[in-house]
This record gives C-alpha cells, structure tokens and sequence, in this order.
C-alpha cells in the first residue's frame, strides 16, 4: 500500500486503502485481549491532539490508540494556549512543527481546517471532525462494526436517523456504506434533511415508512443543537415522539432483530428511550472498542513527510 501522509475525508480514499484500513484494525483488535496491550510500532514519536472543540469519545480513542502503539502523547490545550489571545491556526500549527510531532489529529468547527493544517506541516495530520463536512475515522469504524456482524455487507440496508442536516457523521458514514456495496437511507424532519442529497438515498419523514423499506440497521445521529442558529423542531419531547427510538418502535426493531447503532454521546430521551440502551443488538459499545482498533489501524497506516519535501 503506498505510504499516505494525511486522513482528511472518505471522499480521498481508494476502496483498497479503505479494506487496508480496516483488514489491520482485525490484528489490533486481537491485542486487546492481551495482558500486555502494547506494540511498540510508534515507539519514539509524538501524537498531538488538536481539539477545537470538546470530545470525550473521539480524543480519548486516539489518545488510547496512540499510547497501545507506543507512542508519546500529549493534548495541546486550547484554553490554555496562546489561541486564546488571538493566535491564528497557522502561527499554532507552526508552534507544533517547531516540536516536531509526528502526528496531529485535529477536531474544528470550521469544515476545512484540518486540510489547511495538512498543508502546512510535515506531521500527518488526521481529521477527528470538521464541521459539517467529515468525519473519517467515525466511517471506519462504523463500517468495521458492521463487517464484524453482518453475513455480508453487500445489498445490506442501513437507516440513518435524525440530524442529518448537520452531521458530519452522516456524511461521512453514508459514503463509506455506499462504497461497500450497502444500501443507504435518511429519516428526518424536513428541517434536518441536507439540502442535497446524494442520488440513490430514499429519504422519510416518518418511522411508518422508513420500517416498511425493511433496514437491517438503525443507525441514530444525535441532535446538535450547538450547531443550529435557530430551533429545527419545536421541543426534545416532540422530537422524541416524531424521530426518537421510542419504547414502542423499540419494540418493533427488538421484533424484526436490527441492528442499533449511535456515534455518541447519546442524549437519553431525544434520540433514544433509556429502555434503547439496553437493546440486545446494540452495537454502541462495540463502536467506541472499534474506534481504537481502528484509530491503531490508521496510525500505524500514515508516514509523516510521506510526499512532502524536505
């Protein structure tokens, strides 16, 4: 596999690099199961986390990645740092070069940075989230997910629901299903329909529907409400009672045996009842295992300075 310098989207990817990716998160994966869960693949460099935004789940499965690959981690702190006085992104980014890390994985929530970051350093530079554009890392481990449980991934149908206007989760994640050869559709209120969607995804407005296509998976987006400059639907109850996993729908997945998934963190209540927690083919907890296995995958995949000059 040619060396690749940057993970910036889904969209870059040849399928090879993709089942690269994700046939080496497999081994990873096993060295869990190790008293010892070190290799000492990354021994000697540095990653940095870069997170302009806050992540519990994102930033701890890289920073655990990392540390199981042997490398020396540290987290740039942004509250403390000089971006608090003004200091622009690049005059940041050539702060870090001056440290010489060899990796950066950045979280903004302007689309495009992490690119601009990329262009810039010799450090392989890794998207953790821009925006409403990508989010690459999320994909690759959903789709790891999924190969791990389905017979084959191939004409198999997922539903994505909810806050799809403004999920860069969304995005991504349905690239990398389609490119699999799965099958892709959207539920949600008007208001949180991207506003172009890619051919060949169905989209609904209603559970009635979206059920009658016959998914195999449900996959919940969380409502982000942070990103939204003005109320897309009138309360968390009416959304709940609309496009949440109510008790009762619980109820007719629990009876059909979908799969049921979510990227996190999960608001109890909007998206999903408290009694969806619990669901018996839930595969939220899996995910968040995956994305270290996965997020090793990656590491272990980038070279730093690959096809830059000195």
């Amino acid at each position: 596999m040619t060396p690749r310098k940057d993970l910036l989207d889904i969209a870059s990817l040849t399928d090879a690099e993709i089942e690269f990716v994700l046939a080496n998160a497999v081994p990873f994966k096993e060295l869990f199961k190790r008293s010892v869960k070190k290799v000492p693949t990354l021994k000697g460099q540095t990653v940095l986390t870069l997170f302009y935004e806050p992540s519990t789940r994102t930033r701890s499965s890289f920073e655990v990645a990392a540390s199981r690959l042997s490398a020396d981690v540290t987290h740039f702190d942004i509250e403390s740092s000089s971006v608090v006085k003004g200091e622009s992104i690049l005059d940041t980014v050539e702060t870090l070069e001056s440290m010489r890390v060899d990796y950066i994985v950045v979280r903004h929530k302007q689309s495009g940075t992490p690119s601009l970051i990329a262009k810039n350093t010799r450090a392989s530079v890794i998207n953790a989230g821009d925006g409403w554009h990508a989010h690459p890392t999320q994909a690759l481990l959903d789709a790891f997910t999924l190969k791990e449980k389905l017979n084959t991934m191939n004409g198999a149908r997922v539903l994505i629901v909810g806050d799809i206007q403004h999920s860069r989760v969304a995005r991504s994640t349905s690239l990398i299903f389609r490119r699999l050869g799965m099958n892709v559709a959207y539920l949600a209120p008007g208001s949180m329909m991207p506003r172009e969607t890619p051919v060949k995804i169905p989209q609904f407005g209603n559970w009635t529907d979206a059920l009658d296509w016959k998914p195999d998976v449900i996959y919940l987006l969380r409502v982000q409400s942070e990103r939204m400059d003005e109320p897309y639907f009138p309360s968390t109850a009416e959304y709940h009672k609309n496009y949440g996993l109510t008790d009762s729908r619980l109820d007719i997945i629990s009876e059909r045996g979908l799969w049921l998934m979510h990227p996190g963190p999960v608001n109890r209540g909007v998206e999903i009842t408290d009694r969806g927690m619990n669901y018996a083919k839930s595969l939220i907890n899996q995910q968040v295992e995956n994305g270290i296995a996965v997020r090793m995958s990656v590491l272990y995949w980038l070279k730093p300075g690959a096809g830059v000059s000195p």
